[in-house]
């Protein structure tokens, strides 16, 4: 054998060997990242949860996360281009990217379940996506009861499964929502080996309307409704810019406390029929021995206004429409603690990429999270800025907030810590202005710093004044008969 021969033989074998490590390290690295559970609401206030000294809604299931696990309690949706602000929202969270920086298809942009799809993880997703069928497809290695819409009858949701790259099986669910894609996640579990990371994506379309929970989650409501929000108000004091859109429709002005107390009645029984369902998922990652290495997280994709100060939707800047509750739970995050740090829902890619050791990609603007619950920083950021339409810009600290209203040049000043349910204006106050001056330049810094052009002045701002009483009102095409009958047909 000739020397060169020889050598070319051990250069070879070395390769080979290399190789042979390498793939032993590969995979030993993706079977030891954790399983991600993302549980994630739609409409879900950050306050609609019993642990979060809330004693007049049940939710034992998301009661036990919050104990287990670890709570950020000032996360937010950045905001919205248009009504449907849960698509913007789905967006940003995916991408991990800033409102005026991502397409609401998603086309172009790297998801958070294409990067682990990537990585080696099985993706699988169920519920509502909202952010165009090609992007699911992207996603996900497999999707079962996969709904591409916005909001529907929850007994009537149209849903597709993705099999091999391909949809299949388009359907109207034969449950409702919440049950459906609970199913699909059960099954998704109990055939899921336990050699092969997973990430779940399980999207509700709960507690979004139409308002029509199962009867045997309004039990205890009917006996004991919930009382109306501390902030609830007839009417909103002034023009916001989107006074009478769709959501903002679902009741009559001014706002009867009856139907209000009513309708978030509905709203806490779909929250509440949601949680048993959860807990459906949570008994399935521990009887199938997920439990020990799945970090679970829950979240929703903003609130809801339900009555507080005077509306019904999300279509505002005020905390309980901007706000969402977020959870992380599972081994290494610290049980039953929480941090009052401003984060964003597209925080979440970035703190997923630590998670899974993977590598964050190009154009994620988020901030990982897990230094928090680790104890090295307090927070990741000092302010914290929300948007909607051309209507409202809005920045926050850790104790002021101000709102600006851009067509009819008006400005809120809030202090949260003494005024948390946002009802005392402080603008108007001599000794603030330095305050509001400040404000406002932290906020048009975040708009330079995101892209957003919006002028903060009108030239030709619109009327501050309204009295929508006696408006009349249309139901849209997806509430069922009942709730037409009760809330529209009475006018």
């Amino acid at each position: 054998m000739t020397s060169l021969l020889r050598n070319s033989i051990t250069l070879l074998i070395l390769f080979v060997t290399s190789l042979q490590s390498n793939l032993i390290w590969a995979e030993s690295q993706t079977n030891s990242r954790p399983n991600i559970l993302f549980l994630f609401s739609d409409d879900q206030r950050a306050d609609a949860i019993a642990a979060y000294d809330n004693p007049h809604i049940q939710t034992p299931n998301l009661d036990q996360l919050v104990r287990t696990g670890f709570s950020f309690r000032n996360a937010y949706c950045m905001g919205s281009i248009h009504g449907a602000v849960c698509q913007p929202s789905r967006a940003m969270l995916n991408s991990g990217r800033t409102l005026y920086r991502v397409p609401m298809n998603l086309k172009g942009v790297t998801t958070m379940p294409q990067l682990l799809k990537q990585a080696g993880y099985a993706t699988f997703g169920t519920g509502k996506w909202h952010n165009h069928s090609e992007s699911f497809q992207k996603s996900f290695t497999t999707g079962t009861a996969a709904f591409m819409g916005g909001m529907s009858n929850h007994l009537k949701v149209p849903v597709v499964d993705l099999k091999n790259g391909k949809f299949v099986n388009k359907r109207k669910g034969a449950k409702f929502s919440t049950e459906l894609f609970v199913d699909a996640t059960v099954d998704f579990l109990d055939q899921q080996p336990k050699d092969q990371p997973f990430y779940a994506y399980v999207a509700f379309s709960a507690p979004h309307d139409p308002r029509m929970p199962p009867a045997s989650a309004m039990k205890s409501y009917k006996s004991s409704p919930p009382p109306l929000p501390q902030n609830f108000m007839p009417q909103h004091p002034f023009n916001n810019g989107w006074m009478t859109g769709r959501d903002e429709a679902l009741a009559g002005w001014p706002r009867d406390p009856k139907i209000v107390q009513e309708q978030l009645a509905e709203y806490y029984g779909m929250i509440t029929d949601m949680d048993s369902h959860i807990g459906r998922i949570l008994s399935t990652i521990k009887k199938n021995g997920f439990d020990k290495n799945t970090i679970i997280i829950f979240s929703s994709d903003h609130g809801l206004a339900v009555g507080s100060h005077g509306l019904l939707g999300k279509q505002n800047l005020y905390e309980h429409s901007m706000k969402s509750p977020l959870i992380f739970k599972g081994p290494g995050i610290p049980q039953n603690q929480s941090s009052e740090a401003l984060v964003y829902l597209y925080d979440i890619f970035p703190t997923v990429c630590d998670l899974t050791h993977t590598s964050v990609p190009a154009g994620v603007e988020g901030l990982d999270l897990a230094p928090v619950w680790k104890g090295k920083t307090d927070g990741v950021r000092d302010s914290l800025f929300t948007t909607y339409e051309d209507l409202m810009r809005a920045v926050r600290d850790d104790r002021w907030k101000l709102i600006r209203y851009t067509q009819i040049n008006k400005t809120q000043l809030f202090d949260l810590k003494n005024d948390p349910h946002e009802l005392h204006d402080l603008s108007q106050k001599p000794d603030q202005k330095k305050r509001i001056q400040k404000m406002l330049a932290i906020l048009k810094n975040w708009q330079q710093k995101t892209d957003d052009k919006q002028p903060l002045t009108s030239d030709h701002p619109q009327p501050e004044t309204v009295d929508l009483t006696g408006r009349k009102r249309k139901p849209d095409k997806h509430q069922p008969r009942w709730i037409v009958e009760k809330y529209f047909d009475s006018e």
